[in-house]
């Protein structure tokens, strides 16, 4: 195996716990700090005050790191452009929210229609300049690639919009996105790895990166990474599995992602069926877990578990 790799890793982690102590400094000066909801999970109320905004060290990180490759492996490009796009949407909507104290930061709408433009973007990228075009590979089929013809583009925007969420809501408690986004970006090394593809030198850049940055991220957080850090993961996520054929793989290896978003989307519907009758404690679903008794570092290990051996499941059958 081509242990080449390791090094984006390394250099993205030496990156990353330099810069951390440097931007965790710089956000306290400016005073971009976190701030609670009163209705949300009371024992958050003390993370007030604690700064956000922390995915630039990951984000800053992943991109110095890749810079150093790309010339040579030219794949890395639209993975981190679409990173850098979502990452900038997520600045955008943190800024709002917590500089200028718009409380909902980008309305929905625009959030959406911001996503909406970047899928747009990567699926034109996709179709007209990469050879993957936009042909899938299906889980356990013993390689067999799908081809959907246009019915490709639509799907795309959904699972585009449908994991950059999921990843977002699955940012709420200290170190858990962090932890279960680094397990997809090994997953998705040791597969890129496996097939030669270049595409392990952005992967190896964010496990990394994550991990520096899971120093400062673990519980109790030092800092947060805002949607400024979670957009651009789901981003990081998305735009990997396009890059090599395996969005479909994204509902199992991400599986947390997925019932993360689906325990928001359910809760909504069901408030709305019952006329404020909710399903869950509260969504999305770490936070049902927190209000049955159960401790942050718990629910982390436990979601980090489940995606790794999901993982593992998945590479076992390649």
């Amino acid at each position: 195996m081509n242990l080449i790799f390791i090094v984006p890793v390394i250099i993205s982690f030496v990156i990353s716990i330099t810069l951390g102590p440097v931007i965790i400094s710089f956000l306290k000066q400016f005073k971009i700090m976190q701030t609670e909801r009163k209705e949300g999970v009371p024992s958050h109320q003390m993370k007030a005050g604690l700064p956000t905004m922390g995915g630039l060290i990951f984000l800053i990180s992943t991109t110095e790191t890749s810079l150093f490759f790309v010339k040579f492996y030219p794949k890395i490009i639209p993975i981190l452009l679409l990173m850098l796009g979502f990452g900038i949407i997520g600045f955008i909507d943190d800024y709002l929210k917590v500089v200028l104290k718009r409380s909902d930061g980008l309305l929905v709408w625009q959030k959406l229609l911001c996503q909406f433009v970047l899928s747009g973007i990567f699926s034109f990228f996709m179709i007209n300049f990469t050879k993957e075009k936009l042909k899938i590979l299906l889980p356990f089929s013993e390689g067999k690639i799908l081809d959907i013809g246009w019915l490709a583009i639509p799907l795309l925007f959904i699972m585009m919009l449908s994991v950059v969420n999921g990843v977002n809501f699955t940012d709420g408690l200290d170190g858990l996105v962090s932890s279960v986004t680094i397990m997809v970006a090994i997953f998705f090394t040791v597969v890129a790895v496996r097939e030669d593809s270049e595409i392990s030198f952005i992967t190896g850049a964010v496990i990394g990166s994550l991990i520096g940055f899971l120093i400062f991220n673990i519980f109790p957080a030092k800092v947060f990474m805002g949607d400024t850090g979670s957009l651009a993961l789901g981003g990081f996520v998305i735009g990997t599995a396009y890059m090599m054929n395996m969005p479909l793989f994204l509902p199992i290896v991400g599986f947390i992602y997925v019932v993360e978003l689906l325990s928001v989307v359910i809760q909504v519907i069901y408030f709305k069926l019952t006329h404020g009758k909710r399903l869950f404690k509260m969504s999305p679903l770490h936070h049902h877990f927190e209000l049955c008794g159960w401790s942050e570092i718990r629910i982390m290990i436990l979601f980090l578990s489940i995606t790794a051996l999901l993982c593992l499941v998945v590479l076992l059958s390649l």
